[in-house]
C-alpha cells in the first residue's frame, strides 16, 4: 500500500508532550549520558553538554504545536499523549502530576480532534493518586491509564488494582513501559512478564506493551499469543534493524501489534513525516503485509481498543 492511500488516516498510538515540564532534568541528562557513551564508541567526540543542549532545545514544544504540524506532515490524523508520572521517583521535577495532568487537559482542549491523553499516577501516592487519576477520566476525558514500572513499583502489585478497577470499569486501556529507559531508573521491573497477573485478574482490561519490539521480543511476543488482553506498541523502533520489527509480523500477532513513534525521543534523528516513510518503503519492515494487516498496524487495532471506552459511555448515558 502507498503512503498516500493511509495519508491523513493513522493513530500514533505512543507520543509525549516534547517538553521539560514533563521530562525532569535528571531523566534527560541520564539518557543523554547514555548517547554520549554510544557515540563516543563509534568515533564520534561530540562534546556532552552539546548534546544535552541538543536535546533540550527539542524539548520546548510545551503545547504540541510543532507536533502538530509533524503529524499533518506525516499524515497521522490523531496522536496519544502518554504522561508517565515521574513525580515520585525523581524529586526534580518542575511540576506535580496534578499540575501535568492540568496541563495536558488543556492542550487535549485546544486540540480534542488531534489528540488523546493516557495518564500515569504512581500508584505510591495512594488514595490521593487513584482520585485524581479517576477525575482525569471522568471529569477531563483522558482516555487510558500509563504506567512507568522503572520508576520502582511493579505493575501486578495490589496498589495499582484500584487504578485497574476504574479502567476495567470505563473501558480504557493501560500501556505499560517495558524494556530500558535513562539510567537514574531501575531495570529490573520492565520485564512484559510481569504484567501477567494483572492481565489475568483483569480480563476485560486491554494491556499495551510499549516498546514491544525493542526489549524482551519473546516475552513481548509470548504474552501476546498467550493473553487475550495483552497487546504491544513499536515506539523505539528508529533504534533497531528493519529485519527485527519484520520479523515481528512473521510471529502470528500482527492483529496485536500497534504503530507508535515514541515522539519526541527521535527528534534529532528526523520528523515523523522521516519515520514514517520509512516504515512505508517498498523495502521497509511492512513492505510483505496484506492491505488488512497494513490498516489494523496503523489505526485499526488501537481504534478498537478505544472504541471500547466511547461504547461503555454510550451505554451508561442510555441507563
Amino acid at each position: 500500500m502507498e503512503f498516500n492511500e493511509l495519508r491523513g488516516r493513522i493513530i500514533d498510538s505512543h507520543t509525549h508532550v516534547a517538553s521539560t515540564d514533563f521530562i525532569p532534568r535528571s531523566f534527560i541528562e541520564g539518557a543523554v549520558e547514555n548517547m554520549f557513551v554510544a557515540l563516543a564508541a563509534q568515533g564520534v567526540n561530540s562534546p556532552k553538554a552539546k548534546l544535552l543542549d541538543l536535546y533540550l532545545q527539542k524539548l520546548q514544544d510545551h503545547h504540541c504545536d510543532l507536533l502538530t504540524i509533524e503529524m499533518e506532515r506525516a499524515g497521522i490524523e490523531k496522536s496519544i499523549l502518554l504522561l508517565p508520572d515521574f513525580t515520585f521517583a525523581l524529586r526534580d521535577c518542575k511540576l506535580s502530576i496534578a499540575e501535568m495532568i492540568e496541563r495536558h487537559r488543556i492542550i487535549l482542549e485546544r486540540r480534542p480532534q488531534a489528540f488523546l491523553v493516557f495518564v500515569g499516577v504512581d500508584p505510591r501516592w495512594g488514595a490521593d493518586g487513584v482520585a485524581l487519576f479517576e477525575k482525569a477520566v471522568t471529569q477531563y476525558g483522558f482516555h487510558g491509564l500509563k504506567l512507568y514500572p522503572p520508576c520502582g513499583y511493579h505493575p501486578a502489585e495490589r496498589c495499582l488494582y484500584p487504578f485497574y478497577e476504574i479502567c476495567a470499569a470505563n473501558a480504557l486501556p493501560v500501556v505499560v513501559h517495558t524494556g530500558g529507559t535513562s539510567p537514574i531508573l531501575a531495570l529490573d521491573k520492565g520485564d512484559p512478564v510481569l504484567i501477567d497477573q494483572a492481565a489475568r485478574d483483569f480480563p476485560a482490561v486491554n494491556f499495551i506493551l510499549a516498546h514491544g519490539s525493542t526489549a524482551y521480543i519473546e516475552q513481548c511476543v509470548m504474552m501476546c499469543a498467550c493473553r487475550p488482553n495483552v497487546f504491544l506498541d513499536v515506539s523505539a523502533y528508529q533504534s533497531m534493524s528493519i529485519e527485527r520489527l519484520r520479523g515481528m509480523f512473521l510471529r502470528g500477532i500482527s492483529h496485536k501489534i500497534i504503530f507508535g513513534s515514541d515522539w519526541p525521543i527521535y527528534r534529532l534523528q528526523g520528523q515523523q513525516k522521516t519515520f514514517v516513510d520509512a516504515l512505508l518503503s517498498d523495502n521497509g519492515p511492512l513492505s510483505g503485509l496484506r492491505e488488512r494487516e497494513l490498516t489494523a498496524f496503523f489505526r485499526g487495532t488501537i481504534e478498537r481498543l478505544l472504541c471500547k471506552k466511547n461504547q461503555a459511555m454510550h451505554q451508561t448515558e442510555g441507563l
